[in-house]
């Protein structure tokens, strides 16, 4: 299917104005949708004065807002329809046909609506498409694109594309991932670092250099295939610089305007101040990110109906497993609100996580669904990202024995769990795209990296990972976003190293790989991990005991993180137990009796322990 279609019509009024009519967006739409009544924004030269009609599609009205360049036409998509093209024909004031555009109308996929979402029985791979695989070279440097691939600049595009990922889905199968996070896939036309995706210059195509819409398609269904979903990672907050809305806006309020630039104060706190002061929450809410991404104003009804409808039409256009929404508390909360329920109004059962990047539990909590708040504002988020959690593994890990424990900053970071309404769908995470990575954040001590991995591959949540993290990849001193996002070893022809294959690895990062396989697969087959209930205990002496449970699996974790090797006494951990005498090794198979009332723990060693009766 073509992104769109375009039929271009002129009309000479008096031979003076050309009336043409462009493209419009959504470019297509399914019978039988909950939304079943569209917004369609029209674009062309002096088409505001234009009337829609069809003789197969209900036209409820046309509408325009200040530029004579776009039409919003709002349409009815009767349920028993025939697909294919349609054709939307407008008049101008005089009754003349002017032209007409064509809307492909389509059948949905059996059981669409149905979708399940992402979940905690999910292991979710996080990788940006420039820096993961080079599928295909053609596509690196193309006509109209404004930056080339430079791969020498830690900053600018490399040549990763959807061809290179799709080449390695055997590669996510092998290493025990279900799902697939991109960082934005969708058209960044900057003349300058639109490698990373966030600066989008339009909504409904993919960028040319990481290949076609279609591909687009095709890598979601032959990942599907292979029993791994495709998350798309959004944005509603903002736009590039160099989208065609910022020369000829729709209206004057389609982004948030100042005088001069102002950038966002990123106190997100400040939506929750009491005391606030209303200029201070006007800049975090309505600032803009940088100068070359301009803040959408979603406020603006018609913009807002073109966010929702967009990501819906990507979720039914591509089967997507899921959506990560970027800058998530930055636009207008009612819209978020807005956004949220009509895209599961569509899909009930389907997945969105926010992104709030913040410390404090309390303000990441407050989004997510059926949460308790005090101002009445009811959010339909399902799942969040805990930044908290993130922060307190790599402080217990690292920190000295004060007092007591330094581990009790992942006990505290947890037992913050009573603000959440669904413990196990919150996304925890070593790192991502915007951090150190979890090597360099732990001074690439690997006994620390297994502890962390291990922790993370047996905790309650949705577990991202960040592609490079199996084989230990790192950005050294340097906090750089380009050496963060470094490209992954044997993604591009002539690399010394191969990651795909093992060629080049070294020792060490050969036995970081297998030690992560044996728990991403672990993880993936055990109930208890992926989706059981946690039972923990107060860290005594750098020892951090914790119990996973479903039903009638239980295992038990026991985290050292002191440099020698330590007894535990097990009866202070009856409650998790259970009455169980053996215990199984899952790591190395080793059978374990309980009888003698102590477990010896090695130093720096985590046990992962299967409890049996």
């Amino acid at each position: 299917m073509k992104p769109y279609t375009t039929l271009f019509v002129f009309l000479i009024s008096f031979g003076l104005i050309a009336q043409e009519l462009d493209k419009m967006e959504p470019p297509s739409w399914w019978k039988g949708m909950n939304l079943d009544t569209v917004e369609f924004m029209v674009y062309g030269s002096d088409i505001h004065e234009l009337e829609a009609e069809s003789k197969t599609l209900n036209v409820i009205k046309s509408e325009a807002l200040s530029s004579p360049n776009y039409l919003f036409v709002t349409v009815h998509i009767p349920l028993n329809i025939l697909e294919g093209q349609h054709k939307l024909t407008f008049t101008n004031t005089k009754g003349k046909r002017v032209g007409s555009l064509s809307l492909e109308i389509q059948e949905r996929r059996p059981q669409s609506s149905e979708r399940e979402g992402f979940s905690s029985k999910d292991n979710i791979y996080l990788l940006m498409p420039d820096r993961f695989c080079n599928g295909n070279t053609a596509n690196d440097n193309l006509k109209g694109m404004l930056e080339t691939t430079n791969r020498s600049f830690k900053g600018g595009r490399h040549g990763g594309d959807l061809e290179g990922i799709k080449k390695n889905l055997d590669y996510f199968k092998e290493i025990g991932m279900t799902a697939l996070w991109l960082n934005p896939v969708l058209e960044n036309n900057m003349p300058e670092y639109s490698y990373h995706g966030y600066a989008m210059t339009d909504l409904y195509n993919v960028d040319s250099r990481y290949g076609s819409n279609e591909e687009y398609q095709q890598l979601c269904a032959s990942a599907k295939q292979m029993g791994i979903g495709i998350i798309m990672d959004q944005v509603a907050n903002h736009i590039g610089s160099y989208h065609s809305w910022m020369s000829d806006l729709p209206s004057d309020d389609w982004v948030n305007q100042w005088e001069e630039f102002t950038q966002t104060n990123h106190m997100k706190v400040s939506r929750f101040d009491p005391h606030a002061a209303a200029i201070d929450q006007r800049v975090f809410h309505k600032g803009w990110f940088v100068s070359t991404m301009p803040d959408l104003n979603q406020c603006n009804s018609k913009l807002a109906n073109y966010l929702i409808q967009n990501s819906i039409w990507w979720i039914e256009y591509a089967d997507l497993y899921g959506i990560r929404m970027d800058t998530w508390s930055y636009p207008d909360k009612e819209f978020l609100a807005n956004w949220t329920k009509g895209i599961l109004d569509e899909y009930p059962n389907f997945n969105i996580v926010g992104e709030e990047w913040v410390s404090d539990p309390s303000l990441i909590s407050y989004w997510q669904s059926n949460t308790i708040r005090r101002d009445g504002y009811k959010s339909y988020l399902p799942s969040i990202m805990d930044f908290p959690l993130q922060s307190a593994i790599i402080e217990g890990l690292k920190g000295k024995t004060g007092w007591r424990s330094s581990m009790t900053k992942i006990y505290e970071s947890l037992a913050n769990d009573y603000m959440y309404n669904n413990h196990n769908n919150i996304m925890i995470f070593p790192d991502n795209h915007d951090m150190s990575r979890i090597y360099t954040q732990l001074d690439e001590d690997f006994d620390l990296w297994k502890m962390a991995m291990s922790i993370y591959f047996t905790m309650r949540g949705t577990l991202q990972i960040f592609y490079g993290t199996e084989i230990l990849m790192s950005n050294g001193e340097t906090s750089d976003h380009g050496i963060i996002r470094s490209d992954f070893p044997g993604g591009w022809l002539g690399d010394d190293v191969n990651a795909f294959n093992g060629n080049g690895l070294s020792t060490l990062q050969l036995e970081g790989l297998e030690w992560f396989k044996k728990l991403s697969h672990l993880r993936k087959n055990s109930l208890a991990l992926n989706s059981g209930e946690l039972l923990h205990y107060i860290p005594l002496n750098e020892v951090y005991v914790y119990f996973r449970m479903f039903e009638r699996e239980r295992i038990m974790v026991i985290a050292n993180r002191n440099t020698s090797g330590k007894s535990i006494e097990i009866d202070r951990y009856s409650q998790g137990l259970q009455k169980s005498t053996y215990a199984e090794n899952l790591i190395t198979g080793e059978r374990i009796k309980l009888s003698d009332g102590t477990l010896e723990v090695g130093p720096l060693e985590t046990l992962i322990l299967s409890l049996s009766k």
